[in-house]
């Protein structure tokens, strides 16, 4: 109990005192999650806008899908990543494995179906408000979907942050395409890991104080974007 009580307290210690380490790896590890979110809210919200007011064939099937997708095994990402950057795959050439652009392809095929669903529902039922008047306004498909996008932005905020909350998380992916390599690849929760393994639980646990504090202050960010919502305020 002692000894997890002194790793505790160094741990604090590092965070307070701005560890060097543990600096380069949270902005790291913030890089690569921020980027992969940015391209997959550009991916999946114009995706979920189109299934909103689309009709097609398929187009259950297609929800049906994304939303399987949402809880697809980041492990499973994370080979098929390897397989297609790696020297004997189609994508080979372009030297991306073990390197934060891997990292962030990973993430976005992650976190693309989880914002896409997100923001196919809150545009769906915004969609089922405005049909009449935008069909009546004789509005372009695009000019429909600039509109509901623009309505919806509080809900696709949210759908963003949970992007984001399911990205800064992950391990496995990030571990299997980027390698874990020092000052190249190493981010938060593979960072935990590998600490823990070595036995330095101080550092370990600064960087988990780190990731706990982004982990709720996305969880107070959605609910404050929630409650603003449902009381009709920006």
């Amino acid at each position: 109990m002692s000894d997890i009580w002194q790793g505790m307290v160094a741990a604090f210690w590092l965070v307070a005192g701005l560890d060097a380490d543990l600096i380069e790896i949270t902005l790291r590890s913030l890089q690569v999650t921020l980027s992969a979110v940015a391209i997959a809210t550009i991916i999946g919200v114009p995706l979920g806008a189109w299934l909103a007011i689309r009709r097609f064939r398929y187009r259950r099937l297609t929800i049906a899908l994304l939303n399987a997708l949402m809880g697809l095994p980041p492990v499973v990402v994370g080979l098929v990543v390897y397989l297609l950057l790696s020297r004997s795959g189609p994508f080979g050439v372009f030297n991306l494995l073990f390197t934060p652009g891997a990292m962030i392809i990973a993430q976005v095929i992650i976190a693309t179906p989880l914002i896409a669903s997100i923001a196919h529902q809150a545009i769906r039922e915004l969609w089922a408000e405005y049909h009449d008047l935008l069909i009546s306004l004789n509005t372009t498909r695009r000019q429909r979907m600039a509109t509901l996008v623009w309505d919806a932005r509080r809900s696709l905020l949210t759908a963003m942050l949970a992007g984001f909350g399911r990205s800064i998380g992950e391990v496995g992916a990030i571990m299997i395409v980027g390698g874990n390599i020092d000052n190249v690849t190493r981010v938060l929760t593979t960072a935990i890991a590998l600490e823990t393994s070595k036995g330095n639980f101080a550092l370990a646990l600064g960087l988990g104080y780190v990731l706990i504090a982004l982990a709720i202050a996305v969880n107070v960010l959605s609910h404050v974007l929630s409650r603003t919502e449902r009381e009709g305020r920006w």
